[in-house]
């Protein structure tokens, strides 16, 4: 039954994006024809006609969901209201990540925490297989009131990380200082709710809350202004003024940037000397538009 629902609901959505197009007002992500449901057994449903999506976790098993398309740079804006309440325990994901043992992968992840308790951010980026890159941050607003729009901007001169507009982090390329950068695997964009109580909240100490579940988690206003991956090749629409391709932070956003750093910054792998006894990662000790 579920499984008819589920086609039933997919076709008219087709036929209600079909609509749309002929009137001009097809720009807006469609969740039918943006993204296949990976795994979760039905815990994730596309609603509104392919405007929304949830998942769901619940003690069995989270959700996840992925791209159809896979993308070699671009700007990547999602917007999430994530698990209310208690949510200790549980992760909300959203990132871009290539697949292989040498992969690449740019992260959000929110880290649920106790009723009252704020959110964390949880950004990482991995090169040719190796991450160990993690900044994370608070957020200045209650994610879980409202939806709120997280972006990505990945060029061949850096990655940014924003949150409604505000860049939190900045990740640029320093090859020429024999430190990767992603900028030869395509990637796809994923999103999912899972269970990680082992260490998502105080390290662990917190578990989940299985008496609360179903935990639900919700997506809409997906957009890719990006270069599309296909048989080999790298298809690029146009961009408009001060485009995506060349973008780097002006003064106005590296005093943002700092704001965020300075107010809201938790963890920075840029400062855990405990952490790296032999000495920091090469690129910490880069000090370009931010901390990397």
């Amino acid at each position: 039954m579920a499984s008819y629902n589920y086609y039933t609901s997919s076709n008219a959505a087709v036929l209600w994006l079909l609509i749309l197009c002929i009137f001009g007002s097809c720009s807006a992500g469609n969740f039918f024809k943006d993204f296949d449901i990976t795994w979760g057994d039905g815990r994730a449903k596309i609603l509104d006609n392919g405007t929304l999506l949830t998942l769901s976790l619940d003690k069995a098993s989270g959700s996840g969901i992925q791209s159809k398309n896979e993308y070699l740079f671009g700007k990547i804006d999602m917007q999430l209201k994530l698990v209310p309440g208690n949510s200790a325990g549980t992760v909300t994901t959203y990132y871009l990540s290539s697949q292989g043992p040498t992969h690449d992968e740019i992260d959000f992840e929110f880290l649920g925490n106790l009723s009252g308790e704020p959110y964390i951010v949880h950004t990482n980026v991995y090169t040719q297989g190796k991450g160990d890159r993690e900044q994370q941050f608070y957020l200045w607003f209650d994610p879980t009131a409202d939806f709120h729009t997280y972006s990505i901007i990945w060029n061949p001169q850096t990655i940014i990380f924003y949150v409604d507009g505000t860049p939190i982090r900045v990740f640029d390329n320093l090859e020429s200082r024999g430190i990767p950068f992603p900028k030869n695997q395509p990637m796809r964009v994923y999103s999912s709710l899972w269970n990680a109580d082992d260490w998502t909240t105080r390290g662990g100490l917190i578990k989940t809350d299985w008496s609360r579940a179903p935990f639900t988690a919700s997506i809409r206003n997906f957009k890719a202004n990006a270069c599309v991956w296909k048989s080999g090749k790298s298809y690029c629409k146009k961009s408009s003024t001060k485009p995506w391709s060349s973008q780097e932070l002006d003064s106005e956003s590296q005093e943002r940037l700092k704001w965020v750093q300075k107010n809201y910054m938790v963890y920075n792998y840029c400062a855990d000397t405990k952490r790296f006894p032999q000495g920091l990662p090469q690129e910490c000790t880069f000090n370009t538009t931010s901390i990397n």
